[in-house]
């Protein structure tokens, strides 16, 4: 059966799918869309002038034609008629002026002899005086003065109306000097059809435009977007280290220019790293070379102020009280210099990545109990904790990191010290916390960077600014970490989280790497 969650987890999982897929094709869709855009807006707009050009050409001519030949016909036809014909004889000139190869409609109106209004239609009546709008009747029946720009009294008038969703042609004159008023109606659904599949045809080019643009833009996306994608991947695998990638470069466009400029890019970066790498190496190898050789002449300085150190303590008092405030200060800077060795050689084991776990299954209590002892710390240090919280870590270094830790909170914070020990299921929880001033928000970021001094009154201190950075990579080594913090209470906290069981870190084909086994039981103080 389903979890809920894991319906949740797969529609999490697809909408992600999904989400990525949009953004991959995004500029694509993009290039598509403003391709299908751009021609779309041209085929429309040349379509649209194209319809109006020859729709108007069309009307044009066929208007032109039917009015010339209504005018011809008025000017040989109604013109003949004697100025009070019957209803016959306008009936009959209507039916041969409407013989017309535009085949349309007349009516002509006329007075007879007794003042009656006669009319004579060419169509039995279908076409009367209620087809033709009022505006048009008014002009063709309006006398107009005769001027030097206006020749007659009457003229022809027209107007294109639709009657039932067809369209019609009207136009009207008036047999100047008396005469019958005529009237025709031409129906000018033919070019109405004409017009339709002429927009059809347009439209049907439109669509072909734009699926034509849509496959150009395809293609041209394909061109673009090819060489984009190899340029992202060739950056996301420099991005992960691989600086030997290049662009394979073929062409002289901007791509093209692109690619030779990342190739240059890469190489110049390549070279930087392999320098800074060089440098670093050999930086790391002085320091290192530098450790081991002071070595050897500070073991000698060390046993030469111990004896003198012994000579201080004794009861004899064969040294010199002139001289014993300086011979306390070499013991003291010489204890310190030995510490400050000791600290850079555990530095390069780090940096050079030759620090390796030695696990055992310790009782963390008894562990940090040891830790506490052997530096006279019992008084200063309150521990909250159960015996037999058992875990598999490296001794050694969990002593480094809580001697750290301890020395650093007694050191700037004061004592009474409280560590606490909690069990998380798989990790281990151990906060060391002080009850002095706590710690600047300024310097938090800080605290665990190396030569690190959260003072520069006091840039020279007992501690050498390496303690706290060695005891996180101490945490690093055993799949942990240690975070700082100041305490609502006061003072600062510092949080050591531990898995139970770092075996799965621990080479077993070089367990504990080289000085693996270097006893360390220094204190720094890092802020």
């Amino acid at each position: 059966m389903t979890k809920p969650q894991d319906k949740l987890r797969g529609w999490a999982a697809a909408r992600k799918t999904i989400l990525a897929g949009l953004r991959f094709t995004s500029l694509r869709l993009r290039l598509v869309v403003v391709f299908g855009l751009v021609a779309l807006t041209a085929a429309v707009s040349a379509s649209g002038i194209a319809y109006w050009l020859n729709r108007e050409a069309v009307l044009t001519r066929t208007q032109d034609a039917v009015l010339g030949d209504f005018q011809q016909a008025m000017q040989t036809r109604a013109s003949a008629l004697r100025p009070h014909p019957t209803q016959g004889e306008l009936q009959r000139a209507a039916g041969q002026m409407a013989n017309s190869s535009q085949r349309f409609s007349v009516l002509l109106i006329a007075e007879d002899e007794n003042g009656r209004t006669v009319r004579g239609n060419s169509d039995l009546d279908t076409f009367t005086l209620g087809d033709v709008p009022k505006s048009l009747q008014k002009a063709v029946n309006k006398e107009q003065e005769i001027s030097s720009n206006n020749k007659y009294t009457y003229h022809l008038y027209w107007q294109r109306i639709v009657q039932g969703d067809k369209p019609y042609l009207v136009g009207g004159a008036k047999v100047i000097g008396g005469g019958p008023t005529g009237y025709m109606l031409k129906s000018l659904e033919p070019e109405a059809k004409d017009l339709n599949s002429l927009a059809w045809s347009l439209g049907i080019a439109t669509g072909l435009a734009l699926i034509g643009s849509a496959l150009l833009a395809q293609a041209a996306a394909t061109t673009v977007l090819k060489p984009v994608h190899r340029l992202g991947t060739a950056a996301r695998r420099l991005g992960e280290g691989k600086l030997d990638t290049r662009l394979r470069v073929s062409g002289t466009d901007e791509l093209a220019d692109l690619s030779r400029t990342f190739n240059r890019t890469a190489e110049s970066l390549e070279k930087r790293v392999e320098d800074m790498s060089a440098r670093e190496q050999a930086s790391r190898r002085f320091v290192a070379d530098m450790s081991h050789e002071l070595r050897t002449p500070l073991t000698a300085i060390t046993a030469v102020t111990e004896v003198l150190e012994e000579e201080l303590d004794a009861e004899t008092g064969s040294v010199d009280p002139m001289i014993e405030p300086a011979v306390r200060l070499v013991v003291s800077e010489t204890r310190r210099l030995n510490n400050l060795v000791e600290n850079l050689m555990e530095v390069t084991r780090f940096d050079a990545g030759t620090a390796r776990l030695v696990v055992d299954n310790v009782d963390i209590v008894d562990q940090i109990t040891a830790c506490i002892d052997a530096r006279a710390w019992l008084d200063a240090v309150d521990l909250d904790a159960e015996r037999g919280l058992m875990a598999r870590v490296d001794p050694r270094r969990l002593d480094v990191i809580m001697a750290n830790l301890i020395g650093n909170a007694l050191k700037h914070g004061g004592s009474p010290v409280r560590v606490s020990v909690r069990d998380e299921g798989n990790d281990l929880v151990i906060e060391v916390q002080d009850h002095g001033p706590g710690i600047p928000e300024d310097v938090l970021p800080h605290v665990f960077d190396r030569f690190y001094k959260a003072s520069a009154s006091r840039p020279r201190s007992e501690g050498s600014g390496l303690g706290l950075s060695i005891a996180v990579e101490n945490a690093h080594i055993h799949g942990g970490e240690i975070t700082a913090a100041n305490s609502p209470k006061g003072g600062a906290v510092f949080t050591l989280r531990l898995p139970r069981d770092a075996s799965e870190l621990e080479d077993p084909d070089n367990p504990g790497g080289p000085g693996a086994a270097v006893a360390d039981d220094r204190t720094e103080g890092g802020a």
